[in-house]
């Protein structure tokens, strides 16, 4: 299975979720939900950068399935989650992201980055707080 996401957290508390580039399948997508979810395992604080600029776009399902994630997950999210992250240096992907947020409001700060600099000094002064 080629994975549809790369989660590391050797910076903890600051996450790295990097999109491969990978179609999404049925099996790699719940694995990178379940991945995602492991995150919050330390019930620490923490900050997510999710690296979408080799994402491409999930088929409609999956952009449900993280709807839903979204969903079942805010209060671990309210609780630990100091913010969020994207970059996205693709207009189509940043379009996405809004119909996601659609499905289910984001329920963290969040903020947009067209590069992984910039993110990277955002989620810092978060996790400094």
């Amino acid at each position: 299975m080629e994975p549809y996401a790369i989660i590391e957290e050797s910076d903890f508390p600051i996450i790295w979720i990097r999109f491969t580039g990978n179609k999404s399948t049925d099996q790699n997508f719940q694995t990178y939900l379940d991945q995602t979810k492991s995150c919050y395992r330390f019930k620490k604080p923490l900050a997510i950068i999710f690296d979408a600029s080799n994402a491409v776009i999930p088929s409609l399902s999956h952009q449900k399935m993280q709807a839903d994630w979204l969903r079942e997950n805010k209060e671990l999210m309210t609780t630990y989650c100091t913010g969020t992250a994207y970059v996205i240096p693709n207009p189509a992907i940043r379009v996405l992201l809004n119909v996601i947020f659609s499905f289910q409001k984001q329920p963290v700060p969040y903020k947009i980055f067209e590069n992984v600099l910039e993110a990277k000094a955002w989620v810092q002064v978060l996790v400094l707080k």
